[in-house]
């Protein structure tokens, strides 16, 4: 089934992420969508929540990005916040369903600029790759810009930042990854976060 995604960036002020969180929660709560996971960054920008949600349909994104648009108080928890950004995504034609459960609680939010027609290759160099690079730590979630610029963002779990290193470099070592020409069809334009889940995420 293809499923739509938003990955949500709210910019808190200093020390913001727990206070809004409870907030945060209930604001998903009452809106349409399935929450997948909420974190907040420990590594790279700091004072930020990363919100993923999943819809049936981009009718059903598009109505909850309206009513963000149209609250007084989007999240309830204006009074903590600087800034959202709200990005739509498709996943990658070969992904299956984002699992839930404990699977960190290091996550690792990495995206890249593709070239402006890199979409179909790097789809295709992905899917090669990744049932090999899987047996190192799991990808579970490859996902695609719908707006913006084109950009591909995967969230890689971990179980310490001590397992993140080894899983890449051993992955590296092996030849198993990067996918073979894949960063051919990239820009040097690149970001990682690293990530910890919120008390109400379901992926711990």
């Amino acid at each position: 089934m293809t499923q739509y995604f938003e990955l949500t960036t709210l910019k808190t002020v200093i020390f913001g992420a727990g206070k809004a969180a409870s907030a945060i929660e209930k604001w998903i709560s009452e809106g349409n969508g399935q929450l997948h996971g909420a974190w907040f960054s420990d590594i790279g920008s700091l004072n930020e929540v990363y919100i993923l949600r999943s819809f049936a349909g981009i009718e059903d994104m598009m109505a909850e990005r309206d009513r963000m648009h149209r609250s007084a108080n989007p999240f309830g928890c204006l009074d903590l916040l600087l800034g959202i950004e709200a990005e739509s995504y498709k996943g990658l034609d070969f992904m299956g369903d984002v699992p839930s459960g404990e699977m960190g609680p290091v996550y690792e939010i990495r995206t890249y600029r593709m070239k402006l027609n890199g979409l179909m290759p790097t789809m295709e160099k992905w899917e090669a790759a990744l049932p090999a690079r899987n047996a190192y730590s799991p990808c579970i979630a490859a996902m695609y810009g719908l707006d913006g610029s084109p950009r591909l963002t995967q969230i890689w779990p971990y179980k310490s930042l001590e397992e993140r290193g080894k899983a890449r470099a051993q992955s590296v070592t092996d030849g198993n990854w990067p996918p073979k020409g894949g960063p051919d069809w990239l820009t040097p334009d690149m970001t990682s976060t690293i990530a910890m889940p919120m008390a109400f995420s379901p992926l711990k």
